[in-house]
């Protein structure tokens, strides 16, 4: 992991538009994200954080604007392309492959770097199959319930279990910037906490995160910062401490009065 004095921007969002058809998703937004962070995006439903992350990792093309990842202008690169630059989404709801048993999961997350075996002698083929293994081996590390249930369909784990295997398989990808929406949706108050704690131990890894979430709180416990969105803007900026702080940010998110 690299020391965050010694940082620079991985991601930058610059004045970006989007929409949705005729209606107007993100109004001329910027985000940065600092290699080492974890960055949160709040605010209500509709906002357009997710689609902040869907124009990130390329499956929505913003109108105006541009997005750079490593100092690179990325905009109009397809997501497989984006992935192979170190960008890899969680999507809310999980997304996983349930018929599919755990170990199954995991090695389709490896696929970036499987799909290079077919060019290669046996002895590079052999070296790649052993960074899959070592992969997966940090992941259990993480998440040591995916090894005791690697054969297991992922349909049948508890949701908590379902959430640690989706991001198990984006770490499988080796990415460099982590994008999660709503890794909180859905899970007992119980598993949130848990979720939240394995967030952090993968930044400390090295990740950079950035995350969409309706737990306010939560978030911001766990963020460097944070921005907030009200109907396609962003209307606050700082870091995440001084946002808890905040009255207004207080009063509309927090439940506070």
């Amino acid at each position: 992991m690299k020391s965050k004095s010694n940082v620079y921007s991985l991601l930058e969002v610059r004045n970006l538009t989007v929409y949705y058809e005729t209606v107007l998703a993100l109004d001329n937004i910027s985000i940065n994200v600092t290699e080492g962070e974890i960055v949160a995006m709040i605010g209500p439903n509709g906002a357009g954080k997710s689609t902040a992350l869907k124009a990130i990792c390329g499956l929505l093309n913003p109108q105006s604007g541009e997005i750079l990842f490593c100092g690179e202008k990325i905009n109009g690169k397809k997501p497989y392309e984006l992935v192979r630059k170190g960008i890899c989404l969680v999507p809310e709801g999980r997304r996983i492959f349930y018929s599919m048993t755990v170990l199954e999961n995991l090695e389709m997350g490896a696929y970036t770097i499987d799909d290079r075996l077919w060019s290669m002698d046996f002895r590079r083929r052999k070296k790649i199959k052993s960074e899959v293994q070592n992969l997966m081996s940090k992941v259990f590390d993480l998440f040591p319930v995916l090894k005791e249930k690697l054969k297991q369909r992922a349909g049948t784990l508890s949701s908590g279990e379902q959430q640690m295997l989706a991001i198990g398989r984006a770490l499988m990808l080796k990415p460099k910037l982590l994008l999660l929406d709503e890794p909180s949706l859905g899970l007992s108050p119980n598993y949130v906490e848990i979720v939240f704690e394995k967030i952090k131990e993968v930044n400390k890894e090295g990740t950079t995160i950035l995350l969409v979430e309706q737990n306010a709180r939560m978030a911001l416990e766990y963020a460097d910062r944070g921005y907030v969105f009200e109907i396609g803007k962003i209307t606050f900026e700082d870091r995440a401490k001084k946002l808890l702080e905040n009255d207004e940010i207080k009063k509309s998110f927090l439940g506070e009065r």
